[in-house]
């Protein structure tokens, strides 16, 4: 054992060694140096142990030294991998050019930061010939898919963490056709990046860019298409004109607060009420325990502050990168409600559809038209689409999978009006094939004036939705682990319950009428028993179909230590009984959360707010 221990402590002494041979940045190789001198042999493995994935969402990890960590050599790495990978796919990329995004991120230990991720990464294309567009400043991450589209070019890098703890950053990549990618083009690049280790000559001379033809700003340009593309969604600027809703804006110190602004003006709505301690971009999101909006009342404390002072009656929240946004609305009671994901990607597509119809006489024209929602979202669009006569389709988890498919439908000439997840993450506006939360804040503003001229609520309307296309009650939360062997075996005991390949019969009173597990590609409600959606080994989701109608899904996080539950229980149009509803789906909760998580033999940690 001590001679495996010692072998093991050689081999980390080697790639340091390594790494100090090309690393430049004076902060993090005296952080390595250190380490190597005292031989410590623990610190050693958290730096140099395994090198960060790439997956197909890309990077992300803290910053810091070593292969693990974000950093200035890791960042030139891995776009020498990704070049490598694009001059490979793209006879075209010395023409075409990448286009490249940061958010306001920082790390002064490490020296890292978002914008200097940029500038290497930008560096590393322009070296090779390739043209880059950098943005000059700070933009929300949906710019990068709208600009990979406009200009027509073969790929964009996003540098951004969006709302994960302040010390996290990423690394987020979109292929030619606007949206992010999939499989199996994580594979290439990760492959590139392992036989692109080496820094190439002046991949630390970031300076050369300043003065390159290559390098290109799209800033100005993409400022001003953007916001006279989404008001393609605009349908009622009289309204927004002279209303007298008012509207309190964060951007819990990210990037969203101007372009929100923006976005009100392009409509013709009078400016939102920033909250003043959060609409600067800060790394060190001092305001907020998470810098995310999906975290419920606790982010949003100082809008309902601003809120009550201002007479605003809601609030629209995006997450530091932009891309998502979450909705409050203060009641009749005075409290305030902050909808969920579902809640809200329910009055979206409630709303998007109805002014698509209002604006298409012809009826003909309802065959192709799409609405697209994530597995573990709310069926909402499912139950509108089969009353109204458009098309609803489920995708996997994530906007890499609805934003391809999206393409693929408009490739057809299909018209994809939305599509969400439960996350807090929409796509309102065909032109950004991601979800964007600044589009998301400015159509949210618009549907609420229009309601308001009816004399009807945010809520009321949603309960109006429900009302007429049925009640979707749903409940999500996670768990909190840190040891994938934990993990691991939470789901290996699912799959073998009552003995081995045998799932669950009941949870609890709950009889289990229907299994999904995208894992190992099990369908038991398929007749050869094979899942239709895509599976993956590499990450854990399985669906439960209960007999009283409820559906819940478990599934590990593609970027945090989190075992997240998502489950819904719909009824039929004029079952009315809400409270009967809730109460059943939070006892089947309940027991999902008591049979299958078993928190306390498992060590989970629950979700705090």
């Amino acid at each position: 054992m001590a001679a495996r221990s010692s072998a093991g402590d050689a081999a980390l002494r080697r790639a340091a060694e390594q790494w100090l041979l090309w690393d430049k940045n004076p902060k993090t190789s005296a952080i390595v140096k250190q380490l190597v001198t005292e031989g410590n042999a623990r610190e050693l493995q958290k730096y140099f142990g395994s090198r960060m994935e790439f997956g197909t969402a890309g990077l992300r990890a803290a910053m810091g030294a070593g292969i693990s960590h974000m950093n200035d050599l890791t960042i030139i790495q891995t776009t020498q991998g990704f070049c490598r990978y694009l001059e490979k796919n793209f006879s075209d990329l010395k023409k075409r050019g990448v286009v490249i995004g940061f958010d306001a991120r920082a790390h002064l230990s490490s020296g890292g930061s978002s914008k200097r991720f940029a500038r290497l990464a930008a560096n590393t294309f322009i070296s090779q010939g390739v043209p880059v567009y950098l943005f000059s400043d700070i933009t929300p991450t949906p710019f990068v898919p709208y600009t990979v589209t406009h200009l027509r070019l073969c790929a964009g890098i996003m540098v951004t963490a969006s709302h994960n703890p302040k010390q996290d950053n990423g690394y987020k990549v979109y292929w030619e056709n606007g949206a992010q990618i999939i499989s199996p083009h994580d594979k290439g690049i990760s492959q590139a990046i392992e036989e692109n280790q080496e820094p190439w000559p002046h991949a630390w001379e970031d300076k050369l860019i300043d003065s390159s033809l290559l390098l290109h700003d799209p800033y100005a340009t993409v400022n001003k298409e953007y916001f006279k593309d989404i008001q393609k969604q605009c349908f009622y600027r009289n309204i927004n004109k002279e209303t007298n809703l008012k509207f309190v804006h964060t951007s819990v110190h990210g990037v969203g607060h101007k372009f929100v602004q923006l976005a009100f003006k392009a409509f013709d709505l009078s400016p939102p009420f920033a909250v003043p301690e959060q609409k600067d971009p800060d790394p060190e999101f001092p305001t907020v325990k998470y810098p995310n909006p999906e975290e419920g009342k606790g982010v949003l404390t100082l809008s309902f502050a601003l809120a009550e002072k201002d007479g605003a009656k809601i609030i629209l929240a995006n997450d530091p990168d932009a891309d998502r946004l979450a909705v409050a609305e203060k009641q009749e009671s005075g409290e305030w409600k902050v909808f969920s994901g579902n809640e809200l990607g329910a009055l979206l597509g409630w709303w998007i559809f109805t002014c698509w119809k209002n604006n298409n006489r012809d009826t003909r024209a309802i065959k192709d038209v799409y609405m697209l929602s994530s597995t573990v979202s709310s069926k909402i669009l499912r139950a509108i689409a089969l009353k109204e006569g458009f098309h609803f389709e489920e995708t996997l988890t994530g906007f890499k999978w609805m934003g391809n498919r999206a393409k693929q439908l408009m490739d057809q000439g299909k018209a994809v009006l939305f599509a969400f997840e439960e996350a807090i993450g929409y796509m309102c506006c065909p032109a950004v094939l991601d979800k964007d939360g600044v589009s998301a804040a400015v159509i949210t503003a618009e549907m609420a004036s229009f309601l308001a001229t009816r004399n009807l609520s945010l809520s009321q309307q949603l309960k109006a939705v429900y009302d007429e296309y049925g009640f979707h009650i749903t409940k999500a939360s996670y768990f909190i682990c840190h040891d994938p062997k934990v993990i691991q075996q939470l789901f290996d005991n699912l799959r073998n319950f009552d003995g081995k390949n045998t799932y669950p019969k009941s949870c609890g009173r709950f009889k289990v009428s229907g299994i999904r597990d995208l894992t190992t590609g099990y369908d038991s409600s398929q007749p050869d028993q094979k899942a239709i959606l895509p599976t993956s080994k590499s990450s854990q989701m399985i669906t439960f179909t209960f007999a009283n109608g409820g559906v819940a899904t478990m599934r590990t996080s593609g970027t945090e230590p989190k075992i997240k539950y998502y489950s819904e229980l719909c009824a039929p149009p004029g079952n009315s009984d809400v409270e009967q509803l809730k109460k059943e789906l939070d006892e089947l909760v309940n027991a999902l959360e008591k049979h299958f998580f078993q928190p306390e033999k498992n060590n989970l940690q629950r979700k705090t707010e």
